[in-house]
């Protein structure tokens, strides 16, 4: 019989169907693994903008990530929005109990379009609470300069903040270059001990880059549970999510931004 590789994403769902669980799910699949999931939050939008979302209590968000954990041979995680830090505790807290678990934090604070999910309290939850417990945390340019209280809008402040962050939680550090200009994108990779890691590719001319960060996070934790290293699971992610929006940007939607098509279009 042949074990299944199951990956568990704990995230909202985007009624859009760019990004979050949705995203999550067709990465998760397109890599041959199984999709768990734990709803976090119900939302409404579209390709502009999130027009309204409620937080899943509590209570619930916890029960289905120990169902998936006790149900399930889970062989990594992913977290994206963890709406407040009750939710992020009750989560903390049951993943704790898995300390061998590959664990992807994508540090959901806000959305593209301006939607702020996260309060400050949640914030310190995320930095005290969650991070630690991580394989790997991807913020992006926005939410590095919110975890630091720093300045991020070049590659040096990314550096400085990918550094300062993986110091404070002892943990490895991706800040996303998505946000930068030109014709390169480029991550830095810091680890705890202060060492510093760039990934470098030429950026794909795109309007569809909506989940672009949830796609790269679900296919980073694939990879971590099927054994590969960190470095190596950055590296083949970043390549899945280059061929995602090569794949996504010839198709035309109605307006504002699509999303990346990780598989299936």
């Amino acid at each position: 019989m042949k074990t299944p590789l199951c990956i568990l994403s704990v995230a909202g769902s985007d009624s859009g169907g760019g990004a979050g669980i949705q995203a999550d799910q067709r990465t998760i699949q397109a890599l041959g693994g199984h999709a768990l999931t734990a709803v976090t939050a119900v939302t409404a939008q579209d390709t502009r903008a999130v027009s309204a979302w409620r937080p899943v209590p509590d209570s619930l968000i916890a029960a289905q990530v120990s169902s998936a954990l006790a149900g399930f041979p889970v062989a990594a995680a992913k977290t994206g929005l963890l709406p407040g830090a009750g939710a992020i505790r009750a989560v903390a807290r049951i993943l704790a109990a898995s300390p061998g678990l590959p664990l992807v934090v994508d540090p959901v604070i806000a959305s593209t379009s301006g939607t702020r999910f996260l309060s400050g309290p949640a914030i310190r939850a995320l930095l005290c609470e969650l991070m630690p417990l991580a394989s790997l945390v991807t913020p992006n340019w926005p939410e590095a300069s919110a975890l630091t209280g720093m300045a991020v809008g070049s590659h040096a402040q990314a550096s400085a903040a990918a550094a300062r962050l993986a110091g404070e939680i002892g943990r490895p550090v991706l800040v996303k270059g998505g946000h930068s200009g030109g014709r390169t994108c480029r991550d830095c990779l810091a680890l705890a001990d202060g060492t510093l890691r760039w990934f470098e590719a030429p950026r794909i001319a795109t309007r569809n880059t909506h989940g672009t960060g949830c796609v790269l996070s679900a296919a980073i934790a694939s990879w971590l549970g099927r054994g590969e290293d960190l470095e190596a699971s950055i590296r083949l992610a970043r390549s899945f999510l280059a061929r995602a929006l090569l794949r996504g940007r010839a198709i035309r939607w109605a307006q504002g931004r699509g999303p990346a098509y990780p598989g299936g279009l």
